[in-house]
């Protein structure tokens, strides 16, 4: 690879990182997010939202790829549990710690369970993921006593819902949900399919949650760094004048978007790959 493809593969952007960081502080869908009484007063109950660790999962997998975090966990005297939580982010690795308690439940083996995922979750709004639900006004809510739940479920602020629905990106049968045209003979990888105009991205964040699905993939395939291909983007967005927020993109930039994923694969092509077929 040339010298300014070396420097887009390691992420080191500001952008890219700034890009990968908005994603994983992007709110969860509606469906997701549970609630439970940190208050009982009679039939009311003061509800606390919240999401199951495997929801975080879930989204540190979406954005930065299965490879592309790690966690370690230390079980501490009192039984409370630390989790030290480590995401690449541009070129290099991010480490926030934090501690989780464990629960009030009779069995000793859920207790430990709930302070292993509890510490993972407060480790991980260290990064911004579901650090919002902090920040929800308190709400009184219906709820019974005697089953322990809410009779209706809580309902969250507009403001915190996804305009469009879903942690992961639709899957399309004998189609296409990626970013890019049929690709070349080693360029890119197997299984990607031409995206017909009909079904491009119909706005920027959907355009942007493709790409962070592409670049997953291109970066689990070790073709570039995690976050490459959206600093690519970012950054050909800039000098164009669309500005480095992808989710706000629209009308023109979105083709332009798909323009600027082929000269990135372009560029992923192996140079020997290349000097066998000028040779030939």
């Amino acid at each position: 690879m040339n010298g300014t493809m070396t420097e887009v593969a390691t992420g080191s952007s500001r952008q890219g990182v700034k890009t990968l960081t908005a994603a994983l502080a992007a709110p969860f869908d509606a469906r997701e997010v549970k609630f439970k009484p940190q208050m009982v007063k009679g039939n009311r109950a003061l509800a606390l939202a919240y999401v199951d660790c495997r929801v975080i999962q879930d989204r540190l997998d979406e954005v930065l790829g299965v490879e592309g975090w790690q966690d370690e966990y230390e079980l501490l005297p009192d039984g409370s549990v630390a989790c030290k939580l480590q995401l690449a982010l541009g070129d290099r690795w991010v480490t926030k710690m934090d501690v989780g308690s464990p629960s009030e439940q009779p069995d000793g083996g859920d207790r430990l369970k709930a302070a292993f995922s509890d510490a993972l979750k407060r480790a991980a709004v260290k990064f911004g993921v579901g650090r919002y639900l902090y920040r929800l006004q308190a709400q009184w809510a219906d709820y019974d006593p005697v089953k322990k739940q809410f009779t209706q479920t809580p309902q969250l602020p507009t403001n915190t819902r996804p305009k469009v629905q879903g942690n992961s990106l639709p899957k399309v049968e004998n189609g296409d949900a990626s970013m890019t045209p049929a690709p070349k003979r080693n360029s890119t990888p197997s299984g990607t399919k031409m995206l017909p105009a009909a079904v491009l991205p119909m706005n920027g964040e959907e355009l942007h949650r493709r790409l962070r699905d592409y670049d997953a993939k291109l970066s689990s395939q070790k073709l570039c760094g995690v976050g490459a291909l959206l600093t690519y983007v970012v950054q050909a967005g800039l000098k164009a004048g669309y500005g480095d927020d992808i989710a706000g993109w629209g009308g023109p930039a979105i083709p332009f978007a798909v323009d600027v994923v082929k000269q990135f694969e372009a560029q992923l092509r192996p140079a020997k790959n290349e000097s066998h077929h000028t040779a030939a």
